[in-house]
């Protein structure tokens, strides 16, 4: 199991970069504050109101913080954009560090315990997924990537994988014949801030940093800017 790291910090975090929309206020690593909404768009609209609102609800002033967190992808293209430029925004105002996580390990954290390895598949609107493998422990035994169910044989141990993540049912259907078996993990589909913010305060308190976190691309946005060439 994930042991926890004795934090004593405020901690704002906040994720905007797949089908969701969520901020969360940690306090000496206790939950006091939390919104969570499922959306395919409107991240922009939405964002800042639920930062605001986990703020008055937690009692806090911006001031009063000690770190913020934000997930850095991989997901969608504008949503990510929108969520780490306010996340870095409040972070600088503030004069406070920011840690990024990435997608994919907040819902790995977010899981209970396995028996043996987890894989999280997420959704990219596209033929690939953003998958990653997991141990026990929450660590990573895969790089982060973007690729079809099927290209991920070779990194999958020979034993039995349980899968998450919100793109898990591809997962399943590609490997249905698989001699070792692969079934679905049931925990939450999509990141939270909540997990954002318990692994931002971890990793802060155990290697600080004030090296900006840099956004997670595994493939290139959908839309390109036009030629300038004739």
């Amino acid at each position: 199991m994930h042991t926890a790291v004795k934090t004593a910090m405020n901690v704002l975090s906040l994720d905007s970069a797949t089908e969701a929309c969520s901020a969360a206020v940690l306090c000496d690593n206790v939950l006091v504050s939390h919104r969570f909404e499922t959306m395919r768009r409107g991240h922009a609209e939405i964002l800042m109101i639920l930062v605001q609102d986990v703020m008055q609800q937690a009692g806090l002033a911006f001031g009063q913080l000690d770190l913020i967190a934000t997930t850095v992808g991989p997901g969608g293209f504008t949503g990510l954009r929108i969520g780490l430029a306010s996340a870095r925004g409040l972070a600088l105002a503030a004069g406070i560090p920011l840690v990024g996580v990435t997608t994919l390990e907040a819902v790995a954290r977010a899981h209970p315990p396995t028996e043996g390895p987890l894989l999280i598949a997420l959704d990219s609107k596209r033929a690939d997924l953003y998958m990653q493998l997991f141990d026990i422990n929450g660590g990573p035994l895969s790089a982060p990537s973007a690729m079809l169910p099927s290209e991920i044989e070779p990194a999958l141990p020979n034993e039995a994988i349980a899968v998450g993540g919100n793109a898990a049912d591809r997962v399943l259907e590609a490997f249905a014949d698989r001699p070792s078996p692969m079934r679905q993990h049931e925990g939450p589909t999509l990141p939270d801030a909540a997990t954002v913010a318990k692994i931002g305060a971890e990793r802060h308190a155990q290697a600080p940093s004030n090296e900006a976190p840099r956004p997670l691309y595994l493939r290139p946005p959908d839309a390109q800017r036009p030629s300038t060439q004739r």
